[in-house]
């Protein structure tokens, strides 16, 4: 199963961190490079929970997303994907530390076809310093605002 585990500091507070990647507003797709709106719909949302298709046209999966506040975490279990299969998602760890918070992230990820498969091959290898720089883009543009 590969997983990949990286820490990207921001400057950002816990809540502030947690509504950015809770927030499934129609702007979602503008925040993340990972999504395109034609690849988003919102099928579901709860106060600590939602439903969500994303992704793009390479790349998409329907996601149950729980989060909880006081804890700091965000689990992100795939439900259906076109590359993806059961036991893969996101998890993020939330740190409140001096000058904003520390990002904790572990992805897994199942390949459910070969092209999922071959991906997923190259998750423990390239897979922190890719993701992590996505997500210092957002964290940045986020604290810019």
């Amino acid at each position: 199963m590969p997983k990949t585990t990286f820490t990207v500091h921001t400057s950002l507070s816990q809540s502030d961190v947690l509504a950015l990647l809770t927030d499934f507003g129609p702007e979602r797709p503008d925040i993340w490079p990972s999504i395109d709106a034609a690849h988003f719909t919102v099928h579901e949302l709860g106060a600590t929970t939602s439903d969500v298709t994303e992704g793009t046209a390479m790349g998409w999966e329907r996601s149950h997303y729980t989060w909880d506040a006081a804890a700091g975490t965000v689990a992100v279990d795939t439900v259906e994907s076109n590359l993806w299969g059961p036991g893969s998602g996101w998890l993020y760890k939330l740190e409140p530390v001096a000058e904003g918070t520390d990002v904790h992230v572990t992805l897994t990820r199942v390949g459910n076809s070969l092209k999922g498969k071959l991906i997923g091959a190259l998750i423990p290898v390239v897979g922190a310093s890719a993701l992590s720089k996505q997500l210092k883009s957002v964290l940045r543009k986020a604290e810019a605002r």
